[in-house]
């Protein structure tokens, strides 16, 4: 995998947990055919959904549940 500073991806969220759950959900997308939001010469989905998200391209959302 390339390297991806911590700092990049964590300024779009605040948990480095919740970041690697949505790094993971986002590459099983891009593994079943999804579209990739970000050029890149990367060919490994968890290095194209870590760009992704250091982009802002991918967040994730916080619900309560009730």
């Amino acid at each position: 995998m390339s390297y991806m500073p911590r700092e990049k991806v964590l300024k779009n969220g605040d948990s480095i947990f919740k970041i690697t759950l949505l790094a993971a959900k986002r590459a099983v997308e891009l593994n079943d055919g999804a579209q990739k939001l970000v050029k890149t010469v990367s060919t490994k989905f968890s290095s194209i959904a870590l760009e992704e998200i250091a982009q802002g391209k991918v967040k994730y959302k916080i619900v309560e549940q009730k």
